[in-house]
C-alpha cells in the first residue's frame, strides 16, 4: 500500500496576504505589455537616500561583509537611541534598541519571546494582515476588534478591557499611524492604550512604521507615556529602504536577551550592508522630505480627485500613504471590483477584505506612494472606467 506523502503544516494555513496577489497579478499584466499604475503595495518609489546610497558603496568598497552581532551594530544601534531624542525629547538606552531584518523580522521575534503558544493578542480592525497571519502560524490568537468612527478608527481601550474580561489577553497590538487607513492616534488616545495595558498587564506593541510619515496631527512615540511598551520601526517607508531589509525594536530591558537568543538562531544578523547603510540615513532629513511633499501632493490629488469620481466614504487619511476608500456605491465585492479594475483600466489596488474580513468587502485601498504622474494618471483612468 502506497505510503500518504506528507502534508503542509496546519500552521501554513493561513489567510493570503492579498496585497501581494495583487502586486504578482498586476507582474503579469506587465509581462504581457500592459502599462499598470500600481497602487496595491505600500513601496515608495523614490530610491534610498544618496547618503544611504554612499555609505553602501564606501562598505562594499572595504570588502568584507560580514556577520554582525545578533543584535545589531552598536554603532547603529546608538544612532537609533539618538534618533529618539532628536526626534521626541526622549532618553532611550542604546542597550533597549535590536536590529531586526525590517519590522517583519521584528514581528516574528517579538511574538515568539513575548508570547507562549495559545495566548490572545488584540489587534484592531481594519489593520495590517501579516499580524493576523504571523500571530496564527506561530500558534497565538489574534483577537480582532472592530473600530469606529466615533473612536477616528483607533482601538478603545474599553473595547480591550471587555475582551480582556471574557478570555485573558497576554497583550494589545497597534499601529499608528495605521494601514491601511493611514489614520493616526491621538496622543490621549496612545497615552489611554499604553495606561490600559499597564492596568491589565499586558505588553503593549506600537508599530510605528509609519512616523515621518504625518500629514495631520501630533506624532507620538508610545515611548512618552511611561510603562514599558514596545516599539517597532523600520527604515522601509519614510526612509525608502523597503529592499535593503533593516528595521528595529526598542524593548524592555528584560526581552533584550530573550530576543537576542532567538535572533541568532534564527536569523543570526540582519545584513550587515544594510546596516552600515542606514547609519546615514538619520542624516538624509532634508532629501527625505522633499520626498514627503511628493506624497503630501498625492494625497490631496486622491483625495480631490476620488470624491469628484464617487467615493463617497474615505477614513481619515492623517498619514503613511494610503487611502482607505468604501466602494459599495459601485459594488459590494470589493476583491472583484480590484480584479475587474486591474483588468479594465490597468489599475491595482488593493481590496479591503485583506484588512478586515467583516466589512471589507465595502472598501478599497490605495496606496499614494508613487510618483505624482501616475497618480493623476490613475485618477483619469477611474474616472473613465467608473463613467
Amino acid at each position: 500500500m502506497p505510503l500518504v506523502p506528507p502534508a503542509a503544516s496546519r500552521r501554513s494555513a493561513v489567510q493570503p496576504f492579498i496585497a501581494m496577489d495583487v502586486m504578482s497579478a498586476a507582474a503579469r499584466r506587465e509581462a504581457e505589455g500592459a502599462r499598470i499604475l500600481h497602487m496595491e503595495v505600500g513601496q515608495p518609489s523614490a530610491p534610498a537616500p544618496a547618503a544611504v546610497i554612499a555609505a553602501a558603496h564606501v562598505a562594499l568598497a572595504d570588502g568584507r561583509i560580514g556577520y554582525t552581532e545578533a543584535l545589531g551594530l552598536p554603532a547603529l544601534r546608538r544612532r537609533i537611541a539618538a534618533h529618539y531624542g532628536e526626534r521626541y525629547g526622549l532618553a532611550v538606552p542604546p542597550e533597549r534598541v535590536v536590529v531586526t531584518t525590517g519590522s517583519s523580522g521584528a514581528f516574528n521575534l517579538l511574538f515568539l519571546a513575548a508570547f507562549d503558544p495559545g495566548d490572545r493578542v488584540a489587534i484592531p480592525t481594519p489593520g495590517y494582515p501579516a499580524y493576523r497571519n504571523v500571530l496564527t502560524a506561530l500558534g497565538l490568537e489574534a483577537v480582532e476588534i472592530e473600530t469606529t468612527a466615533a473612536a477616528r478608527w483607533a482601538l478603545d481601550p474599553d473595547d480591550v478591557a471587555r475582551a480582556h474580561a471574557e478570555r485573558p489577553l497576554k497583550g494589545i497590538l497597534v499601529a499608528s499611524p495605521n494601514n491601511p487607513t493611514g489614520t493616526l492616534m491621538t496622543p490621549g488616545a496612545l497615552d489611554a492604550l499604553v495606561k490600559t495595558a499597564e492596568r491589565l498587564g499586558l505588553w503593549m506593541i506600537s508599530d510605528e512604521i509609519y512616523h515621518g510619515l504625518v500629514y495631520e496631527g501630533v506624532e507620538t512615540s508610545a515611548l512618552a507615556f511611561g510603562g514599558e511598551p514596545i516599539v517597532v520601526n523600520s527604515f522601509s517607508k519614510y526612509y525608502c529602504m523597503t529592499g535593503w531589509r533593516v528595521g528595529w525594536m526598542v524593548l524592555p530591558e528584560r526581552l533584550v536577551r530573550p530576543v537576542e537568543r532567538i535572533a541568532q538562531s534564527l536569523f543570526i544578523s540582519v545584513p550587515a550592508l544594510s546596516q552600515l547603510a542606514a547609519i546615514a540615513a538619520f542624516d538624509a532629513t532634508a532629501e527625505l522630505e522633499t520626498i514627503k511633499d511628493g506624497y503630501r501632493a498625492n494625497r490631496t490629488l486622491l483625495l480631490d480627485r476620488l470624491h469628484a469620481i464617487g467615493f463617497d466614504e474615505i477614513l481619515p487619511a492623517d498619514g503613511a500613504f494610503y487611502i482607505y476608500a468604501g466602494v459599495r456605491r459601485f459594488s459590494n465585492d470589493s476583491v472583484e471590483f480590484a480584479r475587474r479594475m486591474l483588468a479594465d483600466a490597468g489599475v491595482a489596488a488593493t481590496p479591503g477584505p485583506d484588512f478586515d474580513h467583516q466589512r471589507g468587502h465595502g472598501y478599497i485601498r490605495f496606496s499614494f506612494a508613487g510618483a505624482t504622474a501616475d497618480m493623476a494618471e490613475a485618477m483619469d483612468r477611474l474616472a473613465d472606467w467608473l463613467r
